[in-house]
């Protein structure tokens, strides 16, 4: 074309339609009267084109109405293909998201069911680990009963009397019994601040637990209301920054990793509460039996030193009689010689007067005949005779001394062995007889 042609056209809005809105209709121009065929256009030109250029110029647009047809047709087809590709890769995409975020479900469901049950494990292993404190808390407290009765029975056996105050078999046994309790508090002691340092790493690890359970829980509740998310599901939304890698974020090694090694330690702490179980109840049977064990060692010797004392008391009774019976005997046989030199005294004064009065006899008169030998003899018979029995007397009176120092000696050790006997059985094993049972020494 020679000239541009400049033809208005009507433009075809498509939203318009697509919205179901009213199409706007063209602005009506005005009426313009046509120029005149009469004299009045004499001169000018009636048309400013040639019908060549209107034959080109509809022929252009007819031309360039078929190639964006053919182009917009060409658009269609790509456009068809297109979106039912990228509709069947989303679908695909989407199954396999969705495939994804259920094998992750059975996973996190598979560790949140394993800390669950090491949770529970902890807890169960945590409540018999109070119990078992509860029992050794008892089990001390129990020791106090028998670390009083062996005291008590040293205190007062402190009160025996003269050479039964003596360091004995039951005094031996009673110092080991002593000295075992003290040991066996010691023992429980250390064994319950044991059982209370393993309660608390076990309530740690248990904490520990718990928050990964809690993240695992609220992460199944996400992808698991995630998974239920469909295209037709009306609470999506848009989230564009979502998909941005976010910062300290871990991977799939690392989350396994961590959860692991929370269920490795608690597994450690379930071994050792186990061990330290199995420990507590040894040690609680060990000193039970040990301490039952010395209090049968205690009372076997305090069983065979009331039946020596027992003895001894009725040995020395016996010999306590047979002295009395003695010292009646010697008080009487003092009673006789007494009167033997009593009467010894009268024939002594018959003699003595005798030979006073012969001796009285005048001159030749004053002779040694023989009644002045038998008195003379006489005499000194009944003087020999009252010395030997003024000698027996006093030793019988020395006799006597002895054996009233033997009565009381013996009575002496009479009351003492009574002291220590009454000490023995009515103080010290009457008090042993609230020694605690077995059931009690183990914490019950």
């Amino acid at each position: 074309m020679n000239s541009e042609v400049l033809v208005s056209r009507y433009q075809y809005d498509s939203r318009v339609v697509a919205q179901g809105l009213q199409e706007k209709q063209p602005p009506v121009q005005p009426d313009v009267p046509q120029p005149s065929s009469g004299s009045a256009t004499a001169g000018y030109r009636s048309a400013k084109y040639s019908p060549d250029d209107w034959f080109s110029n509809y022929h252009t647009i007819l031309q360039q109405a078929g190639t964006n047809r053919l182009q917009a047709r060409s658009i269609q087809a790509d456009s068809k293909t297109l979106y039912q590709d990228t509709e069947a890769d989303t679908v695909k995409t989407q199954a396999e998201g969705t495939r994804l975020l259920g094998q992750r479900l059975q996973e996190v469901y598979y560790w949140k069911f394993e800390l669950q049950r090491h949770i529970e494990l902890l807890q169960a292993d945590t409540e018999a680990l109070m119990a078992l404190k509860r029992r050794l808390e008892k089990a001390l407290d129990a020791t106090e009963t028998p670390y009083a009765i062996a005291t008590d029975n040293l205190t007062c056996r402190a009160r025996r009397l003269g050479p039964d105050l003596v360091r004995d078999s039951v005094e031996e046994e009673l110092v080991k019994e002593v000295d075992l309790i003290r040991s066996v508090q010691a023992l429980l002691k250390r064994t319950i601040a044991q059982v209370v340092s393993q309660i608390k790493m076990n309530r740690d690890a248990k904490q520990t637990l718990e928050m990964d359970w809690s993240d695992k829980y609220q992460a199944y509740n996400f992808d698991d209301h995630g998974g239920r998310h469909s295209n037709m599901s009306p609470d999506t939304k848009h989230y564009p920054s979502s998909a941005t890698m976010q910062d300290q974020v871990s991977n799939c090694t690392s989350w396994t990793k961590f959860t692991q090694d929370n269920l490795c330690k608690a597994l450690q702490e379930e071994q050792a509460t186990h061990s330290l179980r199995l420990l507590v109840e040894q040690v609680l049977q060990d000193t039970t039996d040990d301490m039952r064990v010395q209090c049968s060692s205690v009372d076997r010797a305090f069983s065979q030193r009331c039946g020596e004392l027992i003895e001894a008391k009725a040995q020395l009774e016996m010999k306590h009689t047979q002295i009395l019976e003695q010292i009646g005997a010697q008080e009487r046989n003092i009673v006789a010689l007494r009167q033997a030199i009593h009467n010894k005294e009268a024939p002594l004064r018959v003699a003595q007067s005798r030979l006073y009065l012969r001796s009285l006899r005048p001159n030749m008169e004053l002779c040694r005949d023989v009644p002045q030998f038998s008195l003379e003899g006489e005499v000194r018979q009944i003087d020999a005779t009252v010395a030997s029995l003024k000698q027996q007397l006093s030793e019988a009176r020395g006799s006597l001394s002895h054996l009233e120092e033997s009565r009381i000696t013996l009575e002496k050790d009479i009351n003492c062995k009574t002291n220590t006997l009454f000490i023995e059985r009515e103080k010290c094993i009457t008090h042993r007889k609230r020694y605690p049972t077995v059931y009690t020494l183990s914490g019950y």
